[in-house]
């Protein structure tokens, strides 16, 4: 699957300043320069200079260019997540480990977790998300799937760039309609700590997706747990409307 080519532009900038081809303290090319070297739209450059922004690498200031303040990023890994199709570029970028399977029935402490109907059957996957040139996991999935896809078991161990739902929506037709996040802090129960490398208690970022066919049928649902300073869910929220014109 490729990703978005922000997303490329964006990889290739944050691997030449932590190469030193842009050093801090140095300017990189214009957004016009950026253009034409990579092919690219100003939209596009933009977007991608405003990754490494959020990302504290570098600042933009008008008629003084763009400034690189850090060799790398001042988080463990940060993402913006504001569509599907983010959603599949994260899963493109950032490889799944599958680290068991079973099939369960949802008791009654479950399904309030997860929001699903106690007594209901699951395909549980349990997997390590990992991120690009990083040791530690950024986080542990348990993905709850609808057990009629169960046959796709093999191939998500064997696809690791490819989000479940997509190979559900490309395989089997069942398309999404939504997806509802939930976010909340938590902490690494013992049990996992040792897979995500961190001590047991540690504090940490849980999310929770349900992930809707156009029914509102949940087929999927996962719940993800990021450590601490692995992991930065970002979200840019706009105006709908201009407040000066109402």
């Amino acid at each position: 699957m490729t990703s978005p080519l922000h997303a490329r532009l964006a990889r290739d900038l944050i691997d030449g300043i932590g190469a030193g081809r842009f050093p801090v303290g140095s300017h990189l090319p214009t957004e016009l320069e950026l253009s034409a070297q990579y092919g690219a739209s100003r939209n596009t450059v933009r977007a991608a200079l405003q990754e490494l922004q959020d990302l504290g690498m570098i600042s933009r200031k008008r008629r003084a260019g763009t400034r690189v303040e850090a060799a790398a990023p001042a988080v463990g890994f940060r993402h913006a997540i504001v569509s599907v199709e983010n959603l599949i570029a994260f899963g493109a970028e950032h490889s799944r480990t599958v680290i068991g399977a079973d099939t369960i029935v949802a008791g009654r402490a479950l399904a309030r977790e997860i929001g699903c109907s106690a007594g209901s059957r699951w395909l549980r996957i349990t997997s390590l998300r990992h991120a690009p040139d990083r040791d530690a996991p950024i986080g542990l999935t348990q993905s709850y799937l609808d057990p009629r896809h169960a046959e796709l078991e093999d191939e998500i161990a064997s696809s690791p760039s490819a989000l479940i739902s997509t190979l559900v929506e490309t395989r089997h037709g069942r398309r999404i309609a939504e997806i509802r996040q939930e976010i909340d802090a938590s902490i690494v129960p013992a049990e996992i700590a040792t897979s995500l490398h961190c001590d047991a208690g540690a504090p940490a970022l849980r999310i929770l997706r349900r992930y809707l066919d156009p029914a509102g049928v949940a087929f999927l649902i996962t719940t993800t747990l990021h450590p601490a300073g692995q992991f930065t869910l970002f979200m840019r929220l706009l105006r709908e409307t201009d407040p000066e014109r109402r």
